[in-house]
């Protein structure tokens, strides 16, 4: 079942819109919301929520979402990532976010992570956890360097790092497996280290 509530100007949701315990796909993303009812933690069969284009400040716990959560060109400055284990794609980006929580580890099953447009300085350790990951967007954020975790994202194939203020880059990444795009385009501050050699000898494309 599919809830459509996309562009309404809502800027709050319909009290009825939790009783519809069925619904697998909620749309409610370009309205004025400002931010997420408890309520929808009822909605256990959720597969994806698209709450994009909104004013949302703070998540709460959210239901136990499988496969997409779109919560993009929002205010957010935090949120909480519990029940999400199982969800495989999510965009925060366009967010004032300025960290990610250690609690991020949680999401074990995430496939592709976008937090583009933000304001990270850093990335938590945990990161290296999401062991699933294969696409890791991190573009125009205030990043200097990465952790030493990253080793443990043998999954990862794309990884964007444009637009950030990084200086170095750790050998861990060289080892990074299946990686096949690395973009470091506009950090003005980072010299190529010599192993991106070896990257690009076995195939992955390297921006600069």
């Amino acid at each position: 079942m599919i809830v459509d509530l996309w562009k309404r100007g809502l800027s709050e949701l319909p009290p009825d819109v939790c009783d519809h315990v069925e619904v697998e796909t909620l749309l409610i993303a370009d309205n004025r919301l400002t931010a997420l009812p408890d309520c929808l933690s009822r909605l256990t069969n959720l597969r994806t929520l698209d709450a994009g284009h909104n004013q949302i400040a703070d998540v709460p716990p959210l239901p136990p979402i499988t496969d997409f959560l779109y919560l993009h060109d929002n205010r957010i400055r935090t949120m909480s990532f519990r029940n999400l284990e199982r969800l495989r794609y999510l965009n925060i980006g366009d967010n004032p976010l300025d960290a990610l929580p250690g609690e991020i580890a949680i999401l074990e099953s995430l496939e592709e992570l976008r937090v583009e447009n933000n304001a990270l300085a850093a990335l938590p350790d945990a990161i290296g956890r999401l062991e699933n990951l294969a696409e890791l967007a991190l573009r125009n954020n205030r990043l200097t360097t990465l952790p030493d975790s990253m080793r443990n994202l043998g999954r990862l194939t794309h990884l964007d790092l444009r637009g950030n203020a990084l200086a170095t880059l750790p050998e861990v990444i060289a080892a990074l497996p299946r990686l096949l795009k690395l973009d470091l385009r506009w950090n003005k501050s980072l010299t190529l280290p010599p192993w991106v050699d070896a990257l690009r000898a076995r195939g992955c494309r390297v921006l600069f």
